[in-house]
């Protein structure tokens, strides 16, 4: 989380909207350990990682939506046996759980 802190500061200092997606639970093998974080800005600039890069795209999705009012904070889950998670690159073998939610200032 410490390495996003200087982004999420310029955004605050913008007053641009910030989601941010934490690591909660590995099932299996993963990509990240838990308590990896990405923070994505309501102008869709992304910092942080949460699986080294294999849905990192679809966690910018489900960010975009929060922010957007499309869906609720709460748990996004990838895994393996996904059509979903294989469509967008989990192919570690498990199954990660992120907690997605907007930061509030």
């Amino acid at each position: 989380m410490k390495e996003l802190l200087d982004d999420v500061d310029r955004w605050r200092a913008k007053g641009v909207r910030v989601a941010v997606a934490r690591v909660v639970d590995i099932e299996g093998s993963g990509p990240r350990e838990p308590g990896a974080a990405m923070a994505v800005s309501a102008e869709g600039e992304v910092v942080g990682s949460v699986s080294g890069g294999c849905v990192e795209g679809a966690v910018v999705s489900e960010a975009l939506r929060l922010l957007g009012g499309e869906r609720s904070p709460g748990v996004v889950s990838f895994g393996y046996s996904d059509d979903e998670a294989f469509a967008v690159g989990l192919t570690c073998g498990g199954t990660i759980r992120l907690f997605l939610e907007e930061l509030d200032w």
